[in-house]
């Protein structure tokens, strides 16, 4: 039997970013995890000269608590910027790649978007608000920029993010800001103009946007936590969970690796695991808002590492390649790892990861490993320009809950959790269940829960 103030329920990012700012605060907590590694999602694998990422590969410095957080772990890690070539995304149409216009002139010049749409663009700042908060983002963006921005900016860059569908996700949930823009200025361009400038101005500078990695790869940021937090606050390994109430508090039930009882009571819970997870832990919880809380659907995704000693194809001189869902294509998109960071490959070669599935073509995780290879091999000949395939690395990596979608029932989930942190005091429902899916969100709002404890 234990005992401690707060427990983390998963070692995750939120998890562990919250154990980082408890520990700074010289607060009793313990960060709790069926795994017997630290991390969740995110893996770094090195093997045969390449560096490669099992779950999220790069993350993005949109909120000043990222540039916050590197700063306090500088001595057990370096922050490494991406190259400027992650400046340029390439978008397929009808076959051939074009670079998604930066500015005024490349917007104006781009083959992407038809000139009705462009021309349309110009009214964009003087049509009304929309008035359904719960309107999706395919709807709002046909409302506002046209069809052809639809499909060849917005489709393409939620399938790089959600790999999911515009028609299904919820704009004010899955991207606030862009909301946001139309609520509070009326449009996206007049509100990207207008828009207010922050009180902390310095603070704000901090999200200058960039994508980030680790040297050496993102397990570097979560290992970098964990000598941060000390590895006598991370309880590993314990598997059959199960939260009970107790004494104004709660009880931790499970099982070491050993089979052997876990106990440990505490007066707060902060839960940062997936909504697939919260019935088993939480059996205490009313069934209607257990029903809410935990209805988030998790799309299925492939990724694939594929590496070359030796690069022959076309030049990867970009972020990657988005694949809008109207050409028909069985991959999503591609990154160009070893064009973003340093030390990737092997010099003169190249590393890609390649993603499959997403919300639209979950028949393509059915798959076995042979037809991936050859779907693979399909792929990057036609797009990549290569006459053979060769590769020296290929790595295959499921993930069965690789992104939530934060859909229509997404405003009942919030309630619901609202409802349940008021009806049990000390507990906090976090994670990928709400406030966003990247590393950036992740990071703030470990930080901020943290803040309020």
């Amino acid at each position: 039997m234990k005992q401690t103030d707060i427990i983390i329920l998963g070692a995750g990012l939120t998890g562990l970013t919250c154990a980082h700012y408890l520990n700074k605060k010289n607060l009793d907590f313990l960060l709790v995890d069926k795994q017997s590694r630290i991390g969740g999602v995110i893996r770094t694998h090195k093997e045969k000269g390449f560096v490669y990422e099992n779950g999220p590969n790069t993350g993005i410095i949109s909120h000043p608590e990222v540039a916050d957080l590197f700063n306090d772990l500088k001595e057990y890690m370096a922050l490494e910027i991406a190259n400027e070539k992650s400046d340029k995304r390439y978008v397929l149409k009808k076959g051939k790649w074009h670079a998604l216009p930066s500015g005024l002139f490349s917007g104006i010049s781009t083959p992407l978007f038809s000139w009705k749409d462009k021309f349309r663009l110009l009214g964009e700042p003087f049509r009304p608000p929309g008035k359904n908060p719960d309107e999706n983002l395919a709807d709002m963006v046909r409302r506002r920029m046209g069809v052809s921005f639809l499909n060849y900016a917005v489709d393409p860059f939620i399938l790089g993010i959600y790999a999911g569908d515009p028609a299904q996700l919820v704009t004010r949930y899955a991207l606030p800001k862009l909301y946001n823009l139309e609520q509070d200025y009326g449009s996206f361009i007049g509100g990207s103009i207008r828009i207010k400038r922050p009180e902390n101005v310095s603070e704000a500078k901090k999200a200058t946007r960039k994508t980030f990695s680790v040297k050496g790869g993102l397990s570097g940021l979560v290992e970098s936590l964990q000598q941060s937090i000390g590895a006598s606050k991370c309880l590993l390994g314990v598997e059959n969970i199960v939260i009970e109430q107790a004494d104004g508090g709660y009880l931790l039930k499970g099982t070491d690796s050993n089979g052997d009882p876990v106990e440990i009571k505490t007066k707060k819970i902060v839960s940062t695991v997936g909504a697939y997870a919260i019935r088993s832990l939480f059996p205490f919880f009313d069934a209607d808002h257990l029903a809410n809380a935990e209805n988030l659907h998790y799309t299925r995704v492939i990724e694939v590492a594929v590496g070359f000693n030796e690069w022959k194809g076309r030049p990867l001189d970009a972020f990657g390649a988005l694949i809008p869902h109207l050409e028909k294509r069985d991959i999503l998109g591609i990154m160009f790892m070893s064009s973003l960071f340093e030390g990737r490959c092997p010099e003169n070669g190249a590393l890609v990861t390649i993603f499959i599935g997403g919300v639209r073509r979950q028949d393509l995780c059915d798959l076995n490993d042979a037809q991936v290879r050859e779907l693979v091999e399909r792929e990057l000949k036609d797009l990549l320009v290569l006459d053979d395939f060769n590769p020296d690395l290929f790595r295959i990596m499921r993930h069965s809950h690789a992104i939530p979608q934060y859909r229509a029932e997404s405003k009942q989930r919030y309630e619901s959790i609202d409802a349940l942190q008021n009806k049990y005091p000390g507990l906090i429902l976090a994670g990928n269940i709400r406030d966003g899916i990247g590393m950036a969100d992740r990071i703030k709002q470990g930080k901020t829960i943290a803040e309020g404890l």
